[in-house]
């Protein structure tokens, strides 16, 4: 099921479950999941892209083995807002997954989240070919931080906490 809006994706989840946050680039589709609390997102894994049924198989088998009950796919706006070929990628993408999982699907903005992840890689003096290893998975982490941050104001908003 894809939700447009966060707070629908919010409404389906259970009261606690990891979710799953995704970069999904060309070549790669950088992994990131909450604790439990969804608190904090952490990366974790970086797949090479093949196919999109072995990449769906993959993900889909980590996403259980980590009983992640959602998933926050980047949505990559132009920087005017603007929607171009790599958002109808990756609501393609989006549409393909659906149909393999009962897990609900949202989109978030991901304007900036490598240039984001670049800088911190950069700060933690990581080399080059370290960067080029965990940058989707670390820009994943600033995906799903940013959707994990969202919805904890919003359940604040409405007493929840």
């Amino acid at each position: 099921m894809i939700l447009t809006d966060v707070t629908e994706f919010l409404a389906t989840l259970p009261p606690q479950g990891g979710i799953a946050g995704l970069d999904l680039g060309d070549k790669t589709i950088g992994v990131a999941l909450s604790d439990l609390r969804r608190s904090v997102a952490t990366p974790v894994e970086v797949i090479r892209r093949e196919k999109f049924t072995l990449d769906a198989q993959r993900l889909l088998a980590l996403l259980a083995s980590r009983n992640a009950v959602g998933i926050i796919l980047g949505l990559p706006l132009n920087m005017d807002g603007s929607e171009g070929p790599r958002v109808q990628s990756t609501r393609a993408f989006a549409r393909n997954l659906e149909k393999l999982t009962a897990l609900p699907i949202t989109f978030w903005d991901e304007r900036l989240s490598t240039v984001a992840a670049e800088r911190a890689l950069l700060e933690a003096d990581t080399s080059r070919k370290g960067r080029k290893e965990v940058i989707d998975k670390v820009a994943a982490s600033y995906i799903l931080q940013g959707a994990l941050d969202r919805m904890t104001y919003m359940a604040a908003r409405q007493g929840d906490l």
